[in-house]
């Protein structure tokens, strides 16, 4: 199996079963629930939970749920696979039925498959447009999923400014104009004291104008200070926005100061709102989607549950001829093979391979590894390397060709399944696909999430059932019944899909009706700050 981490999960579910082996070739099960020290456990035929069993294990100590059991005896330096990919190798010598995690797993730099595609390139998936989903035409032929008023700040200067204009425009105020979804602020910590020609000044502004230019947003408003390195009109200039009606800039410096300038800044977005406003929603493609894959919080079912459920979603999106967006550089590497070996062109998979080796050289700069990404939630939930996490990570991006690998909140001009880099941090993440043009979200959890975004809705789902009970005020959809109901992971998909076009079409998602959002803006910030 190489082409998915998910080939071997057949639905046919069974809470009998106590541990699941994903592939045949691995030397790890997951135990589906906790196992009890000394207990006997019939071995798993791999990838199905049924009646025969292939033999006894007895398991030599407690193991907590959704983590992993040794298989058969493995001395130390033993290479440790699950998904039939190498996830480490054992630290000491490990027996059949032992736990394995963070105390006898250690982390190796992957080298199971080169990590550059050498064969001859995939073909783009067949696109037949018949979905649709009720969304506001912009005139550049794009569609927006929300209608907003983004208020946004130049440098953290004019953060609180921009907060107080956006503020005074709550439920009531914005009562009789039913066709916008809000004014939000967007604002972030930088924007001053930057070299000009660094990455990290590039990523803002690939931000800004990404959020300016949005298809969720009908109308803008600039807010700067007045001496900041982040010069409104350069943005304008160099990013190719102009100033009209519906894009309006104000710094505080030239406007008498912080009071004056809210002041005026509410008059200003005042007077956008009769033309916002007026946009209604009409029926637009399916094809004018462009979704967002993010996981966070995520647990050894992750990769079993959500993620591959999620992919089969965007499978069914790239067919209509949407776009889906996987990021989280750290999060796939060493799963970065199963990528570039579906490229559409060579030049695709060097992109990738190039900002892996970016990803490299900048851990090391800073004294770091690229296995620090698990968190301890992710390590309580069953996974231990980084190797282990991008695996189950990869799966959301489905089994369509990628077409297309981009810089962090680069725009994105190709259709179909692309990269686009950032890091693992999901704030800074989401934000920089945001600006690359999605106008939707889908998040999945394994340990649980409150993550919430705007302008482009998010839709967070659960990989356990567990855990979807404990905070369903939080997730839309459980996947998790693909283990604990046997549901099969492509109705989870078209499950999920279905909310999407729901959702894309005006349906609030939990992290709306909470209200979330407004403080997830997080531009990723690289280098010196001066």
């Amino acid at each position: 199996m190489t082409d998915s981490p998910v080939k071997w999960l057949d639905g046919s579910r069974s809470t009998a079963q106590a541990i699941l082996q994903l592939s045949p070739a691995d030397n790890v099960a997951v135990a589906l629930r906790t196992l009890a020290a000394a207990e006997s456990l019939p071995l798993p035929i791999a990838g199905s939970i049924d009646t025969e069993a292939a033999g006894v294990l007895v398991c030599r100590e407690r193991i907590a749920k959704g983590h992993k059991i040794a298989l058969c005896d493995m001395p130390k330096g033993t290479r440790v696979l699950k998904y039939s990919q190498l996830i480490g190798v054992a630290s000491g010598d490990i027996r059949a039925g032992d736990h394995v995690h963070t105390h006898n797993l250690a982390f190796v730099n992957n080298d199971s498959l080169p990590g550059i595609q050498s064969t001859n390139p995939v073909q783009p998936a067949e696109v037949q447009c018949t979905d649709s989903f009720l969304g506001y035409a912009r005139e550049d032929g794009r569609s927006g999923t929300r209608n907003y008023i983004a208020v946004l700040s130049s440098v953290n200067c004019s953060a609180t400014v921009a907060h107080r204009i956006a503020g005074y425009f709550n439920q009531d105020a914005l009562a009789s104009f039913e066709n916008v979804d809000g004014v939000a602020a967007f604002t972030h910590s930088t924007g001053c004291g930057m070299d000009t020609s660094s990455e990290g000044f590039a990523n803002l502004q690939r931000v800004l104008s990404g959020f300016a230019r949005h298809p969720n947003v009908g109308g803008v408003l600039f807010v700067g200070l007045g001496c900041e390195t982040s010069q409104i009109g350069e943005l304008l200039s160099n990013q190719k926005l102009h100033n009209g009606p519906l894009l309006r800039t104000m710094n505080i410096q030239t406007s008498g100061g912080h009071v004056k300038t809210i002041e005026r800044g509410i008059q200003q977005v005042e007077q956008m709102l009769q033309d916002i406003n007026a946009l209604v929603r009409t029926p637009c493609p399916a094809s004018a989607l462009s979704l967002a894959l993010q996981c966070g919080g995520s647990d050894a079912w992750s990769g079993i549950t959500a993620n591959p459920a999620l992919g089969f979603a965007a499978d069914l999106l790239v067919q209509q001829g949407g776009r889906v967006v996987l990021a989280e550089t750290p999060e796939i590497y060493g799963a970065e093979h199963l990528l570039t070996t579906r490229a559409t062109e060579q030049s695709v998979a060097d992109k990738l391979m190039q900002r892996i080796r970016w990803w490299q050289d900048y851990v090391a700069r800073n004294n770091g590894s690229l296995d620090n990404n698990p968190s301890p939630g992710n390590k309580l939930g069953g996974l231990t390397t980084i190797l282990e996490k991008s695996l189950g990570a990869v799966a959301k991006g489905g089994t369509t060709p990628l077409t297309g690998v981009y810089l962090y909140a680069e725009h994105i001009d190709r259709r179909g399944f692309v990269f686009m880099d950032s890091p693992g941090y999901d704030p800074a993440s989401v934000t920089g696909q945001i600006a690359s043009g999605c106008n939707l979200v889908a998040f999945t959890t394994g340990r649980g999430s409150m993550f919430g975004s705007k302008p482009a809705p998010c839709l967070k789902i659960a990989t356990n059932t567990d855990m979807y009970d404990q905070l369903s005020d939080d997730m839309d959809i459980n996947a998790g019944t693909i283990v604990s109901d046997g549901e099969s992971v492509e109705a989870v998909g078209r499950r999920i899909y279905n909310r999407l076009l729901e959702v894309a079409s005006g349906r609030q998602s939990l992290s709306e009706q909470h209200g979330l959002g407004d403080n997830e803006f997080v531009p990723w910030q690289i280098g010196a700050t001066m």
